[in-house]
C-alpha cells in the first residue's frame, strides 16, 4: 500500500485515484461509480442494500436502465449520463449537490453526483452518493416538534393576558384595586413566561450554530443562587424547603453573570416543579473548580434516562415545559468550559452537578 501510494503521488493530478475496496465497502452510505459510457463500474454493499440488487445485476449496466431515477417533477435525471457533455437544468459541469430522487415504486433516494471530464468536456468518470431521507424526516420531525411545542407553550399565557386584559378593558370600573392587582400581577407573570420561551429559542439556535457567546466577568455564584431562592421564599414557597450550603474559600469565578442566573433558576426550578419535599443547592470547590449541586427529593431519573437529559424536547415523567431548559443549561455551562451531569440524590431524587473552571479565563493566545 505504501508503494501505491507514492506512486500515486508521483503520477500527475489527472490521473484517477481509486478508493481501495475495503474503505469503500466501509462507508455508511452507498457510492455508485459510473463510466464514462454510462454503464456502473463498481458499488459498495451500503448501494446493493439501498437499492435492492445484488452487485451482479448492476456492474456493467448502464445507470439509466439499472436506475431510472426520476426527480418529484417525474423527468429521467440520468439520461445525461447517456452522452458526453449533456447536463440537465441544475447540474453544472462538476455535480450536483444532495438531492431527493425517486426509485421505480416510490421509494427515495437522496443522491449528490460529483462528474470528472477531460479536457474536451466529455465525462470520464461520475460518482455517485446515496442515502436515505430517514435524517432528513428527523431534523423535519423535530422541527415540527418545535413548532407544536411552542405553540402549546404559548397559548395558556397569551390565552390569560387576551382575557385578563380584555376583561380590564371593558370593566375597568367594575374591579377593586386589589383585584386589579391580581389580574395585572398575572399578566406580568404571563408575559415574563412568554419572554423566557423566546429567550430559550434563541438560545437553543446559538447552541446549535455554535454561536453562544459569554461575556465574563468576576462574580458571585453563591450570592446568585441566595438571591434566586429568596425570590422562590417571597413567591409563597416554604422556608424549610429549600437547604443552601455553601464552602468558605470558594476559587473566583470569571462567568456571565446574565447566564449563570439562566443556570441557576433553570436547576433550581426544575427541582422544585418536578421534584418533592427539600431542594438541597451547596456551592462548594473542588481541584479549583466551583462546584454547583442541585438535589430534589423526587423519583429522581432513572439510569437509563440519563444519557438523554439534556437533549432537545426531552421531559421526565408527565409531560410538562418545552423540554428546551436543560438542553440550553447544558450549552450555557458548556460554553463556560464546564461540564454538568445528572445523578441520584441521597434522597433518591435526581442530582444536578454543574463544575466551572475557577480563577481568570486565559487571554487568547496564552
Amino acid at each position: 500500500m505504501p508503494e501505491a501510494r507514492g506512486s500515486a503521488e508521483a503520477a500527475s493530478s489527472a490521473v484517477p485515484v481509486v478508493l481501495p475496496a475495503l474503505v469503500l465497502d466501509d462507508l455508511p452510505d452507498g457510492v455508485l461509480v459510473i463510466a464514462g459510457d454510462g454503464s456502473i463500474t463498481d458499488l459498495n454493499p451500503a448501494a446493493e442494500r439501498l437499492l435492492g440488487r445484488p452487485r451482479t445485476e448492476l456492474v456493467g449496466i448502464p445507470l439509466r436502465r439499472a436506475l431510472p431515477l426520476q426527480d418529484t417533477s417525474g423527468r429521467r435525471w440520468w439520461d445525461v449520463l447517456r452522452e458526453a457533455g449533456r447536463w440537465p437544468a441544475g447540474v453544472d459541469a462538476d455535480g450536483h449537490p444532495e438531492r431527493l430522487l425517486l426509485l421505480p415504486g416510490g421509494a427515495e433516494l437522496l443522491v449528490t453526483a460529483r462528474f470528472r471530464r477531460d479536457g474536451s468536456g466529455a465525462l470520464q468518470r461520475a460518482v455517485l452518493a446515496l442515502r436515505t431521507p430517514d435524517e432528513r424526516r428527523r431534523a423535519e420531525t423535530d422541527t415540527t416538534s418545535l413548532i407544536a411545542t411552542v405553540a402549546h407553550e404559548l397559548r395558556s399565557p397569551l390565552t390569560s393576558v387576551k382575557q385578563f386584559t380584555a376583561s380590564l378593558l371593558r370593566r375597568w370600573d367594575r374591579f377593586t384595586d386589589e383585584q386589579k392587582r391580581l389580574m395585572l400581577s398575572t399578566v406580568q407573570a404571563d408575559a415574563e413566561r412568554v419572554s423566557r420561551l423566546v429567550g430559550d429559542l434563541l438560545d437553543v439556535a446559538r447552541v446549535d450554530a455554535g454561536r453562544l457567546t459569554v461575556h465574563r466577568r468576576p462574580m458571585d455564584l453563591a450570592g446568585l443562587v441566595r438571591e434566586h431562592v429568596d425570590r422562590l421564599r417571597t413567591a409563597g414557597y416554604d422556608d424549610e424547603r429549600f437547604v443552601l450550603t455553601v464552602a468558605g474559600d470558594l476559587p473566583e469565578l470569571w462567568a456571565d453573570p446574565d447566564r449563570m442566573a439562566q443556570v441557576v433558576t433553570n436547576l433550581v426550578d426544575n427541582a422544585v416543579r418536578h421534584g418533592a419535599g427539600t431542594v438541597a443547592v451547596d456551592v462548594s470547590a473542588q481541584d479549583g473548580s466551583l462546584v454547583l449541586t442541585v438535589d430534589d427529593s423526587g423519583e429522581g431519573v432513572p439510569a437509563e434516562n440519563r444519557p438523554y437529559v439534556f437533549s432537545k424536547f426531552w421531559h421526565g415523567g408527565a409531560r410538562s415545559g418545552t423540554g428546551l431548559g436543560l438542553y440550553v443549561t447544558r450549552g450555557l455551562v458548556e460554553a463556560h468550559g464546564g461540564d454538568i451531569d445528572v445523578d441520584s440524590a441521597p434522597s433518591g431524587g435526581a442530582r444536578f452537578t454543574v463544575r466551572l473552571p475557577g480563577g481568570e479565563p486565559a487571554a487568547p493566545g496564552d
